[in-house]
């Protein structure tokens, strides 16, 4: 067995990741998110640069290239969410950083035709019936380079004409995986369709769900004409209600918590949405992870926060486990990580989170105050 004292490449972050507070219009916050988070947006920016150089040999395509294609997807996230895009524009003028640049930061799983297969995040949450407490809680163990582990903040907002809303984000990424002020939280899982094509950018329709006031909103934000491609939702709302939305560009299907429990990863569950998937065979490792996750899941009627931050730490399959790690040296395209672990008591409107790997880092309480 191996504990965490033997994993190589296992920061230990002293400090709870950043609280940027921002409100305003859109435009407003981001400027607010790029001034205080400069560094990190800056930051990100230049680690994608790099990763776009080190996958050259596969992908064909240099940072210039990226950015004349993430352009074609601009038109479509003007149209039907100008008020995300304006949020694009102010981390810009904020981190002192080209909207070009922030633009292909956001649509870099498109331009890159999801061949980078990076993320491999872990998602769950069970209802007030399946804890102790009668909580409503949700977890997401979100997994990515490691150079962006630095990168991670979270954002407590008010905007002027939506809810507010807390969220977690790293670099200049818009914010999707968090909760608002109306009861719904969102966590995101990178699926692999192979229906792509040049449309509303997967962050944007994500970030779009944020705004939501009922969960049939949510759910119809996910599946909005145009988007470019699909993730996977996991939405969960205060009353117990659990989706997971499977999403291509043009097919979906909608899971439901019949039994109090949803675990997702990244590959699709539903019989019909796995006829668009990309390279199943690549995906093995997260099937492992979701059987995984689905059995410590159910082996416990009464969960807590405790037991999901349990789920969190393990490591069966390491390194591509819950709780994933970089061990396996220096290939750009299998070093992802996981950058931070999060549980929600959507109930108590909580977000706790450890910044790094949850097995070696603790987890600190943020609130949204509305």
């Amino acid at each position: 067995m191996v504990t965490k004292n033997e994993i190589p490449n296992t920061p230990v972050h002293n400090s709870p990741p950043p609280l940027i507070e921002v409100s305003g219009t859109h435009y407003e916050m981001g400027c607010q998110i790029g001034e205080a988070a400069r560094e990190q947006v800056q930051h990100s920016v230049a680690n994608a640069h790099i990763l776009i150089d080190a996958a050259y040999s596969s992908l064909e395509l240099t940072w210039q290239g990226a950015q004349i294609q993430s352009r074609k997807y601009l038109p479509f996230a003007e149209e039907r969410y100008p008020q995300y895009v304006d949020e694009m524009r102010g981390i810009a003028q904020g981190s002192n950083i080209s909207f070009e640049d922030i633009v292909t930061l956001n649509v870099m799983e498109a331009v890159t035709m999801d061949a980078l297969h990076l993320t491999r995040c872990t998602s769950m949450a069970v209802n007030e019936e399946r804890t102790a407490d009668g909580h409503v809680l949700a977890a997401h163990n979100e997994d990515w380079i490691p150079e962006d582990e630095n990168d991670v903040f979270i954002i407590s907002a008010k905007p002027d004409k939506e809810p507010p809303f807390l969220a977690m984000t790293y670099g200049g990424l818009l914010p999707n995986v968090g909760f608002n002020a109306y009861g719904i939280a969102q966590l995101i899982d990178s699926v692999y369709p192979s229906d792509s094509r040049i449309g509303i950018p997967r962050l944007v329709v994500a970030r779009a769900v944020l705004s939501s006031r009922r969960i049939s909103g949510a759910i119809g934000r996910t599946l909005i004409q145009q988007r470019a491609a699909g993730y996977n939702h996991l939405l969960i709302h205060e009353s117990g209600e659990i989706y997971s939305i499977e999403a291509s560009s043009r097919k979906f299907e909608i899971l439901y918590a019949h039994d109090g429990y949803m675990v997702h990863t990244n590959h699709y569950i539903d019989p019909q949405m796995k006829q668009v998937e990309k390279n199943p065979e690549e995906l093995l490792s997260s099937r492992v992870r979701y059987f995984r996750a689905s059995r410590l899941l159910h082996q416990s009627d009464k969960h807590s926060i405790k037991s999901l931050q349990a789920i969190q730490q393990d490591h069966v399959n390491i390194p591509n486990s819950i709780c994933n790690h970089n061990i396996e040296g220096l290939d750009p395209l299998d070093r992802e990580k996981t950058i931070n672990a999060l549980v929600i008591d959507l109930t108590m409107r909580e977000m706790h989170i450890a910044w790094g790997n949850p097995c070696t880092n603790t987890y600190h309480t943020y609130h949204l105050d509305d």
